[in-house]
C-alpha cells in the first residue's frame, strides 16, 4: 500500500465520522481485507493479525511473532504478540475508540469478523461498527475510468441481446427446434467475440422455467415452445483486474400475438423499474441522497398497489463493481436491507421481477450516479416484450 492509498482510506474514515478502520484476518477468511490492503492470498496466515488505520496519523500493525512480516508491505508501527493475553493487552490501546470492522447485521456479504473476536474487541473497550459504508467508498464507488469499462461491457451485452434475438426469430419463422442451451451458447459466443468474461453462464429460461429467478440450464435444457416467455439474464466484464461488470435482463415472447394479460403484467413491471429511476433523480435534484432500501421500497409499493405482492421474490437490485454482485449499495429493503446512500460513483442494477407458476418476468438495467444524476448504461432499455 502506498501513501496515496492510505490517504484514501483515511479520507473515507473521516467522511464517515469514525476513529478508524480495524482490519482483521485469520487463515485468509476475509478476502475483502486482503483485497483492500493489497495483501497476497498466498501468504501464510495461521495466526490472527489486526491492522488499525486511524482517521489521521500512523496505522498500527498487530502481528504474531512467528508471522512478523505478514504486514510488512503496509505502512505503520509494528506491535508483536505471541499469546492471547498479549494480543488483548495490545488491543486495549484502542479503548474508547469507534472502529469500523467487517461485520454488519444486514449485509452478510461483507461480514467476516467472527463473533468471538467481536466479543474480545468489546472487552478491550472498542466500539465496533459496520464498515459497510467505508467499503462502499473504497471499492463500491467507481472512478471515471471504471465507469468507461462498465459502459463498454454494458454496450456489448445489449448488442449480444440484439444478435441473439435475431437468431431466436429465425428459428421461430423457420420452425426449427430451439433449446434453452442453444440460446445460452449464442450469448456465450457473443461474449467471446467481444472479449467479455463472465463468472457464470447466462440465465436462459423458457416457459415455467422463467418463473424460477435463478434457473440453470442443464445440458441442452428444454425446447422453447411457441407461446412461451423467454427470460434472458447476462452479465460480463472486460479482462483486467479493474474491469467492471455490466448485468442486464431482457424478456421475449416466442410468438407473434402477445396475450393481453402478459402485456399488462410486463408494463406494470416496466413502470416499477422506471419509478425507481425517477425516484432517485427526484431526490438527487433536491439535494437528497436516497438509500438503496428507500428505492426498493418505492418499487415494492408500486407493485403491491397493483396486486403483485405474492409474485415478488427478491430485492430490486445489487451493487456492481469488479464483481457482478459488488460491494456498493444494494437496492434492497427486505432481503439484506441496505441503508447506505447512493453517492457519486455508485453503480447498481435495477431489476424488478414478477414470478408465477407458468412464467416470470425480470427487466434489468444498470444505473450509475455521476455528478448528482442517475444515468443508464448501455443502449435503449426494454419497454415492450421482444417478439420474433
Amino acid at each position: 500500500m502506498n501513501t496515496l492509498a492510505l490517504e484514501k482510506l483515511q479520507e473515507a474514515i473521516r467522511e464517515e465520522g469514525l476513529d478508524g478502520w480495524l482490519f482483521y484476518n485469520f487463515h485468509h477468511r476475509d478476502p475483502l481485507a486482503d483485497e483492500l490492503l493489497g495483501l497476497s492470498v498466498d501468504s501464510t496466515n495461521s495466526r490472527p493479525w489486526f491492522y488499525m488505520v486511524p482517521e489521521r496519523g500512523n496505522p498500527v500493525k498487530l502481528v504474531h511473532a512467528i508471522e512478523a512480516s505478514i504486514l510488512d508491505s503496509l505502512p505503520g508501527t509494528k506491535v508483536l504478540y505471541s499469546g492471547k493475553d498479549q494480543l488483548n493487552q495490545s488491543l486495549r490501546q484502542f479503548a474508547g475508540k469507534t472502529l469500523a470492522a467487517h461485520r454488519d447485521n444486514n449485509l452478510p456479504v461483507i461480514s467476516f469478523l467472527d463473533a468471538g473476536t467481536t466479543e474480545n474487541l468489546a472487552h478491550a473497550g472498542i466500539q465496533v461498527v459496520s464498515a459497510a459504508s467505508l467499503i462502499q467508498r473504497i471499492k463500491g464507488l467507481l472512478s471515471e475510468e471504471d465507469l468507461e469499462s462498465h459502459k463498454r461491457a454494458a454496450l456489448g451485452l445489449y448488442e449480444i441481446v440484439e444478435e441473439t434475438w435475431q437468431v431466436v426469430s429465425e428459428h421461430f419463422h423457420t420452425n426449427k427446434t430451439l433449446y434453452e442451451g442453444d440460446i445460452q451458447s449464442l450469448i456465450l459466443r457473443g461474449m467471446e467475440k467481444r472479449n467479455l468474461f463472465t463468472d457464470h453462464p447466462p440465465i436462459v429460461a423458457a416457459g415455467a422455467h422463467a418463473g424460477d429467478p435463478h434457473y440453470e440450464v442443464s445440458r441442452k435444457g428444454s425446447p422453447v415452445l411457441k407461446g412461451e416467455i423467454i427470460q434472458l439474464d447476462l452479465w460480463a466484464r472486460e479482462s483486467g483486474q479493474r474491469a467492471i461488470y455490466a448485468d442486464i435482463s431482457w424478456v421475449g415472447f416466442y410468438g407473434t400475438e402477445i396475450p393481453s394479460p402478459l402485456k399488462a403484467i410486463f408494463q406494470d413491471l416496466v413502470d416499477s423499474r422506471e419509478r425507481a429511476l425517477d425516484y432517485i433523480n427526484e431526490n438527487l435534484s433536491r439535494g437528497i441522497r436516497p438509500t438503496g432500501a428507500a428505492v426498493d421500497r418505492e418499487v415494492r409499493k408500486l407493485l403491491i398497489a397493483r396486486g403483485y405482492e405474492g409474485a415478488i421474490q427478491h430485492r430490486t437490485g445489487h451493487g456492481i463493481d469488479t464483481e457482478c454482485h459488488g460491494s456498493g449499495v444494494n437496492i434492497d429493503s427486505i432481503e439484506f436491507p441496505d441503508d447506505r446512500k447512493l453517492l457519486d460513483g455508485a453503480c447498481f442494477s435495477i431489476e424488478p421481477g414478477l414470478y408465477f407458476n407458468d412464467y416470470g418476468f425480470r427487466t434489468e438495467i444498470d444505473v450509475y450516479i455521476y455528478q448528482n444524476h442517475a444515468y443508464i448504461s448501455g443502449k435503449e432499455r426494454q419497454f415492450t416484450l421482444l417478439t420474433p
